[in-house]
Formats: C-alpha cells, structure tokens, sequence
C-alpha cells in the first residue's frame, strides 16, 4: 500500500504551519537570548566607544586649537619682548656712545686747558728768566760803567760806601 501524500505547496498543512512556528520562536528565543542580545550589547557598546572616542577627539582638537591660540599668544609676546629687548639694547648702546664721545671731549678740552696752562706758563717761565737774566746783564753793564766811574773818585767811594751800609741797615 502506497500513501499517497498530497504535497500541495499551494495549500499548506495547519499542523505544518504551527510547528515550523512553534520550532521558529524556540530557535528565536534561544538566538535572541544566546546571540542577539550580546551582539546587540557589543554594538551599543562600540556605539558608545565610538562616540566616546569621537567626543575625546573633538575635546583634544578644541584643546590643540586653544593651545595652538595659547602659542600664537605666547610666540607674539615674545616677539614684542625681544623687540622692546633690542630697542632698549639699542638706546643702551646710544647713550654709552653719547656718553663715550661727551667724555672725550671733556678729555680733549682738558688737555687743550692743560696744554695752553702749561704752554702759558713755560711762557712765563721763559719771559721771568728772560727778565731775570736781562736784570743781570743790566746789574753787570752798571756794575762795570760805576767801576769806571768810581774808580778813581774818593768822593764817589765814600758815596757808595754809604749806600752799602744803608742796604746792610734795611
């Protein structure tokens, strides 16, 4: 005896229906339970790292940004102190050679004065000798016209005979 089936794809079995469900919702439970659920946690949480990630790497642009701005700031600052630096060096260096070149006139007018005061009195020196030794020459013309004069005269003898002792007096 042969059975004869009727496979009809058109018209499925009621009971086939009910246990492919049946079987269905078992094997979804257990997949949901066993695979789904930790599938879908390790997705929520690489949703999560990723967002995290993402949210740390806009935090650290926003901080490279500040920090580049911080070194904008920094940088120009020190460019301004490195010009007022130079600045002052160069009025430093300006008032040491205004300095130098006042000092070096007050040396070159010193040795003018020296020079002239000394010049003025070697001039002198020279004139009072010149003087002096003129004085003397007079003295001795004097001296020897007077010899001439007195030397044979008693009278003129005695005259500066008196004159010497009122000299020895004074």
């Amino acid at each position: 005896m042969f059975f004869l089936v009727d496979f009809n794809v058109i018209k499925p079995d009621p009971g086939l229906i009910f246990w492919t469900a049946l079987i269905f919702l078992l094997v979804w439970g257990f997949l949901g339970r066993t695979a789904f659920r930790p599938i879908q946690n390790a997705l929520k949480k690489r949703e999560e790292d990723i967002q995290h990630a993402l949210d740390e790497a806009k935090r650290a642009r926003e901080e490279v940004a500040g920090l580049k701005a911080d070194n904008e700031k920094l940088l120009a600052e020190a460019r301004e102190e490195r010009s007022k630096i130079l600045k002052e060096a160069k009025e430093v260096k300006d008032a040491i050679i205004k300095e130098a070149k006042e000092k070096a006139k007050e040396e070159a007018q010193k040795i003018v004065v020296n020079a002239t005061q000394e010049i003025e009195n070697q001039r002198m020196a020279a004139v009072t000798d010149l003087k002096n030794q003129a004085g003397l020459m007079a003295l001795e013309i004097a001296e020897k016209l007077i010899r001439k004069e007195l030397s044979g005269d008693s009278a003129n003898e005695a005259f500066v005979k008196t004159l010497v002792n009122e000299i020895k007096l004074n």
